[in-house]
This record gives C-alpha cells, sequence and structure tokens, in this order.
C-alpha cells in the first residue's frame, strides 16, 4: 500500500504530537507509531517540566545547571536556545490552557528536582504530567493529522540526491510505504534494550537503528541516564518513583533507615545512581524514606497506586528501589531545528542527539526538548515549504541474510551486564564478540525480516553502537562509568564519538567531520 503525504512523522510522544499539532495547520500530517499513544515515555512522564517562569529564578541558573549536571559535555549554544526559547514557549502554553497544577491563587505550583538550584518544575495532575501533556495536545490535532498504531517502520527510503522521501513500515494491515516531503523521526529512546528500565518495552531505540542504516550521522551512544529510584518488588523493576518525591523532601535509606546519601539526595543522578548501585553490589537493600512527605497519597496519586498494585502499603513510610535505565543522551545527530546530516529527515526528542543533555540529562528538560524543539522543526518544515521532490526511491544493494542474533532476553541481560551504571571493558569487548558487526547488520536486506524479526535486528544495532562508543571513551563522565578509567579526562573534554556509514569518528563537535577515524575493537587492541 502506497502512502502519500506531505510530513511523515514516526513516533507518538509529546515532541511527535508538538510537531503535528502545528504542522498540521499547514499541512497533511501521517503519524505512525509502534504501539499506541499511551505507550511512550513521555506519556509515562511523572515530575514534569522544567522551565524559568518565577521571577526568582532565571535562564542563566537553568542553563549553569543544565550544563553542570551533564558533565560539560554540551553544545552550549543548542543549551541557550532550549532554555530561553523554552521559557517563553512554557509562558505562552499556559496562557494557551496548558494544564498545570496550581495554588489557590492561580499561580502555578513549581516543584524541585535533582541537580536544579531553583523550584521550577511544572507538574500537572500531581505526578501524571506525561499523561495530562499528552491528551492535550492529542485534543488540539487538526484533522489533517491521521494517526496509525501498531505500524513499525523497519527502514526509511532515500532518492538518488540521498534526500529521505518516506519508509516502509510493517503492521496489522502488512507493508505500507509511505512518501512524504519531509520525514520526522521522533521515536523515542531505547530504555528497553535493559531488562531493568523505566521505560515501556517498545523503547529499543528503532528511530536511531532506522536512521543509521539509511546513513545519518549517530552520538552520544556511550550516554544513558539510569535513573535510581524505580520501584523493586520480587526481584523485578515494576516503575518509575518521581525524582519529585525528593525534592518533596524524602531520602535515601537503607534497610536501618540511615541515611544512604547524607544530605546529597538531590545530587545529580549519575551520582545517586551509582551510590544505589554500589550499596546494592554490598548486599544492602535501598528505600526511599517519604514518611516526612504530608499528603504523599494525594500529591502522588500515579506512584501511590503503583505502590499499592505491587503489594507496598506505604505504611512504614518505605519504597523500595533500585536503579534502572531511563534516558539515553545520545541518538541522532541534529541541530536545534531538528534537521540530521540526511535533507530532509529530521530528529526530535529522546532520539535526537542535539547537545542540551550533554553526559547527564537534568531532571525534567526532557519534556521541554520535546516542546521546544519540536516546535522550532515544525516552524523550520513550514518555512521550506513542500519543495519540489524526487519521489524515484533509490533501490538498496543490501542483500544479505540475517546473522545469528541473541534472543531479546539474552541481549538485554547482556546490555545489563556490560552497559549498565560501571562499565567494565573487557566485558565490553567480549560482547562485541558475540554480536554481529555494524557491516554485517548493515548489509541485511530489510525486506525480508519478518515483524517480530524487525525489533531484534534494531536492537542489536543499537547495542552494537553503545557497546563500541563506551570503549572507545576512555574516561568517566557523567553517566559513562569506566572502572578503568575512574575519572574525567579533560583531553575527552567537548569530544564526540559519531557513527556514521558505516564509519566511527571523534569530533571535536557534533557538526564536525572526518576527526579520527577507526573501529571501537581496533582502539581497544
Amino acid at each position: 500500500m502506497y502512502i502519500k503525504t506531505d510530513v511523515l512523522i514516526i513516533g507518538s510522544g509529546i515532541a511527535a504530537l508538538q510537531a503535528a499539532r502545528i504542522l498540521g495547520k499547514h499541512f497533511h500530517v501521517q503519524l505512525v507509531t509502534k504501539s499506541s499513544i499511551e505507550t511512550s515515555s513521555s506519556y509515562r512522564a511523572q515530575g514534569g517540566i522544567a522551565a524559568v517562569t518565577a521571577q526568582t529564578d532565571n535562564v542563566q541558573y537553568h542553563i549553569h545547571d543544565t550544563l553542570h549536571a551533564g558533565a560539560f559535555h554540551h553544545m552550549t549554544s543548542n543549551v541557550e536556545t532550549l532554555i530561553k526559547d523554552g521559557a517563553q514557549l512554557i509562558d505562552e502554553l499556559l496562557q494557551q490552557g496548558l494544564p498545570v497544577d496550581r495554588h489557590l491563587n492561580g499561580e502555578p505550583i513549581l516543584g524541585l528536582e535533582g541537580a536544579h538550584s531553583h523550584n521550577r518544575i511544572l507538574h500537572a495532575g500531581g505526578d501524571q504530567t506525561g499523561k495530562y501533556f499528552i491528551h492535550y495536545l492529542l485534543n488540539q490535532l487538526p484533522p489533517t493529522v491521521t494517526i496509525n498504531d501498531y505500524e513499525t517502520a523497519y527502514e526509511l527510503l532515500l532518492n538518488k540526491n540521498g534526500e529521505c522521501i518516506g519508509a516502509l513500515t510493517l503492521g496489522k494491515q502488512g507493508t505500507k510505504c509511505y512518501l512524504a516531503h519531509h520525514v520526522v523521526i521522533a521515536s523515542g529512546g531505547a530504555g528497553a534494550l535493559y531488562n531493568c528500565t523505566s521505560n515501556f518495552p517498545t523503547n529499543t531505540g528503532d528511530g536511531i537503528a532506522l536512521a543509521y542504516v539509511a546513513g545519518a550521522a549517530i552520538s552520544d551512544m556511550e550516554f544513558m541516564q539510569f535513573h535510581p529510584t524505580l520501584l523493586w518488588c520480587n526481584g523485578e523493576a515494576k516503575g518509575l518513583i518521581s525524582e519529585a518525591v525528593r525534592g518533596a523532601g524524602a531520602i535515601f535509606v537503607d534497610s536501618n533507615r540511615q541515611p544512604i546519601m547524607k544530605g546529597q539526595d538531590l545530587a545529580p543522578r549519575h551520582i545517586t545512581a551509582h551510590t544505589l548501585f554500589m550499596k546494592r553490589l554490598e548486599g544492602e537493600k535501598t528505600f526511599l524514606d517519604i514518611s516526612m512527605i504530608e499528603k504523599f497519597k494525594e500529591k502522588f496519586p500515579s506512584i501511590t497506586k503503583l505502590c499499592v498494585d505491587n503489594g507496598i502499603t506505604l505504611q512504614d513510610g518505605l519504597i523500595p528501589v533500585a536503579p534502572g535505565s531511563h534516558f539515553l543522551m545520545g541518538g541522532i545527530i541534529a541541530n536545534s531545528f531538528g534537521q540530521t546530516s540526511i535533507p530532509f529527515l529530521y530528529a526530535i526528542g529522546e532520539v535526537a542527539c542535539t547537545g542540551v543533555h550533554g553526559a547527564n540529562r537534568l531532571a525534567s528538560n526532557s519534556l521541554l526538548e520535546a516542546i521546544t524543539f519540536g516546535e522550532r522543526m515544525a516552524h523550520s518544515i513550514i518555512q521550506k515549504g513542500l519543495h519540489q521532490q524526487n519521489f524515484i526511491i533509490k533501490k538498496s544493494n543490501y542483500d544479505g541474510a540475517i546473522p545469528h542474533l541473541l534472543t531479546k532476553k539474552q541481549l538485554q541481560q547482556k546490555v545489563l551486564e556490560t552497559l549498565g551504571i560501571v562499565r567494565n571493558p573487557l566485558m565490553i569487548y567480549e560482547f562485541l564478540q558475540q554480536i554481529p558487526p555494524l557491516h554485517t547488520l548493515l548489509s541485511v536486506n530489510r525486506e525480508t525480516l519478518k515483524l517480530e524479526q524487525v525489533e531484534l535486528y534494531m536492537m542489536h544495532i543499537v547495542a552494537r553502537l553503545m557497546a563500541e562508543a563506551a570503549l572507545v571513551r576512555t574516561e568517566t563522565r557523567g553517566a559513562h562509568i569506566r572502572t578503568d578509567y575512574p575519572s574525567t579526562d579533560v583531553k575527552w573534554a567537548n569530544r564526540w564519538v559519531v557513527f556514521s556509514q558505516g564509519q566511527m569518528e571523534v569530533r571535536n563537535s557534533l557538526y564536525e567531520h572526518n576527526q579520527t577515524r577507526g573501529n571501537a575493537e581496533a582502539v581497544f587492541q
């Protein structure tokens, strides 16, 4: 089935919907999502959105907090754009009716989260911000936007000029071929490459793999953020406990209710997650002590329900927690307008790497990025208009059979063991021997893949990118912690590990080319 449209959006989170509601006023938009609208990381977002709205706060404070939390591994100009434009945009959206919790006098309630110097977190429904924002955006979608759920994009289409002109999908109606003037990837992150995650099982990094196979540049894949507080019951993660709980006063304690962080409970996530990881490695159980929070059930209704549903009564004021994968700082290299290295292909939201999150994202900056860069990209596309596009698809020369792959459970366990909070280079190198190299994965004829094979194939590509990047970066920085290089190295300051066109290079900027080329195994040897 062929479907021709003006704009194709792959994904259904806040970034995708923000772009769709604006683009739909000017163009016909087809939105494709792997599952349903309710299964995006945006929908699960509890804590809120960070933005400067209080008179006691300012954008310089927010910029400083962002840079500090991210270990100064940023494209600073993009950070400034995000914080400044984001504050203005949120103010406009609040005036337009964006739902947030408010005081009796009508002023927005501002929460505090880790590594923020000021209360600046807007939230809705207590701890249901993502759900409220998603429904707000859905209700604003014009009739020119068509949502196609339960469709998996498995290949981007290019013409002979190297321009992106669409995508192939597999779903309940079989194979579809979408042709579009502009193609947007907003498919989220890759937390589900781990078997302990806050993400939905469908967040397997498909969009990153799609773009990489098509030739787009990818970076910062070594930086996976681990959230310190996943609800831990019966040996597995059951869901996220928002950082806003600690912002309201909760602290980390051990089995004897002794403080773990000694007053640093709102430290950046890579610090809190690492501390809890080491405690658990020693055999100690870890908890959030919420006994000091008044009206907890009213302030955090969805977290209360999550706990009760899993047999945690909250009567003793303790919530058992453990760290788990949460947010990928890396992804498809894009500028602040979403443009990637492939003409007419865009990336926004968690799937994009714009350098705004550095080596460790500041809490609640993700929704700000989704809304702000989603809008910037939409207006950029509107300004470009519908160009005279060559819609003749360039035939691929790939004819390789799918190689032997690990099962999904095997891959998730291996990724957790080798690319978890602490990375051992020998284990990473061994892992790379167990999965196909990138050139083999790139040679696969994707049209021969069955639906159940597509996700696993994509996961192996993303896992390979993450492992090679983690091996190449010989330092500890932010969320990337190496056992053999436990310190931050000034030589790695403002250096990016980039993958593109089957090559790996180390750049001095996200947007520079031809720096130091090689491959991870060669660098290791």
